[in-house]
């Protein structure tokens, strides 16, 4: 199960090894500082037909994985349900959102917003 962190300012996410299976990742490890998250939210994401899944594994209602490319730009997904997103925007990422879906999503959410506003007040 993917397990999420912030160490030294970066949100860390470490994927299992069937997770970069269905997301047809070598990346075990994705490392943001918490400054590239733009914004994060629980609110469900668009997501289209139109979209190109270049590599990834797409199953309706059982799982989207991989890195798709969208209108909105290049975008690494890892949902297995319809519920409990969490997304993050990026900037100066390869990535422009990253969205996973996890029980904790709000609990995450919180952590992510209070340690980029920790780190925006630092002197």
């Amino acid at each position: 199960m993917m397990n999420f962190s912030i160490i030294d300012n970066k949100l860390r996410i470490d994927l299992d090894w069937y997770e970069q299976l269905w997301a047809f990742t070598w990346d075990k490890t994705f490392e943001i500082p918490l400054t590239h998250i733009e914004n994060a939210t629980t609110n469900e994401p668009p997501s289209s037909w139109t979209e190109i899944r270049a590599p990834g594994t797409f199953l309706p209602g059982v799982i989207k994985a991989g890195t798709y490319y969208t209108p909105r730009g290049k975008e690494f997904w890892y949902v297995t349900k319809d519920r409990d997103y969490l997304v993050l925007e990026l900037c100066d990422e390869s990535f422009k959102k990253m969205i996973f879906t996890l029980d904790q999503n709000q609990w995450w959410l919180e952590q992510i917003l209070q340690a980029k506003t920790v780190l925006q007040n630092e002197p």
